[in-house]
């Protein structure tokens, strides 16, 4: 069978659910999702072509190989991804109507001023020598809930452990909402300043959870992911804890119940990020 993605056996993968329909994986930092400018065949699809070529092959472009959706090349967790297509036509009808629920750690220059809320500011994408986004009115819709878990000891207003449940799935949509309320994830290297920049040997961003509804059985799938080992020096050198390690009596997942509910343009207003603080 001629294959549309280059296989690539050498590349590895975590694999946290599996079944005749779908996969949930474990995309490593670093590797980019699927082949674009400059990643032709390092990326994860390569590495799914190298074990389930035939049947992503059967899926086609017209369903994306089976991705369902996308992690940025820094950020690692986990992703779904269908084997047939039926289990892809019903997950993409979840993503569609929101069902899917999405959860994202992320360690942040400083606490948002509230320590729970959503952002709901549109996101445009900015295609120039490499595609981006930004806040614009003339964007298309962008919820992101937020909430704070840990606040490090570190520094005079020290970085913080933060949940995120994006709603909506604009491109950089976590990193462009904490950014543009002073919140900025360490090691972003498109939206943070030089400080936070270095802060982070990688973007501080990991997809730890992920909710659905199985495209054939109907029954719950809840996926979870432990925190990156390769982040833990970052959460030592601030002050901060494992989030995975969190005692059962303190949940820590995003709440749902009140998303979407507020009026567009609800947000905290930005605040300003001196590299001076960073220590």
């Amino acid at each position: 069978m001629n294959l549309s993605v280059e296989p690539n056996e050498h590349l590895t993968y975590g694999v946290a659910y599996e079944d005749d329909a779908l996969l949930v994986v474990e995309k490593p930092a670093r590797r980019a999702t699927q082949p674009g400018k400059g990643h032709l065949t390092d990326t994860l699809l390569n590495a799914l072509f190298a074990r389930h070529g035939a049947q992503l092959q059967n899926l086609g472009a017209a369903r994306d190989y089976g991705l369902l959706h996308r992690l940025d090349r820094e950020a690692s967790g986990l992703l779904i991804v269908a084997l047939q297509a039926d289990a892809y036509d019903g997950l993409r009808a979840q993503f569609e109507q929101r069902k899917v629920g999405k959860f994202y750690w992320a360690i942040t220059r400083r606490a948002p001023n509230q320590p729970e809320g959503v952002i709901n500011r549109p996101v445009a994408e900015v295609t120039a020598r490499m595609k981006t986004a930004k806040l614009s009115p003339t964007g298309k819709p962008a919820l992101t809930a937020y909430r704070v878990l840990q606040v490090g000891t570190v520094g005079v207003r020290p970085p913080a452990l933060v949940e995120c449940r994006p709603v909506t799935g604009r491109l950089h949509q976590v990193r462009i909402h904490l950014d543009s309320i002073g919140c900025p994830i360490l090691g972003d290297d498109l939206y943070g300043p030089q400080s936070v920049r270095a802060a982070s040997p990688r973007l501080a961003l990991h997809a730890h959870r992920l909710i659905f509804r199985h495209p054939t059985t109907g029954e719950t799938v809840d996926v979870k992911s432990p925190w990156p080992k390769d982040l833990n020096p970052v959460l030592k050198r601030f002050g901060l804890r494992r989030p995975d390690l969190a005692s059962p009596d303190q949940p820590h997942e995003v709440g749902g119940d009140a998303v979407g509910e507020e009026e567009p343009g609800v947000g905290e207003g930005p605040a300003p990020v001196d590299d001076a603080e960073m220590p």
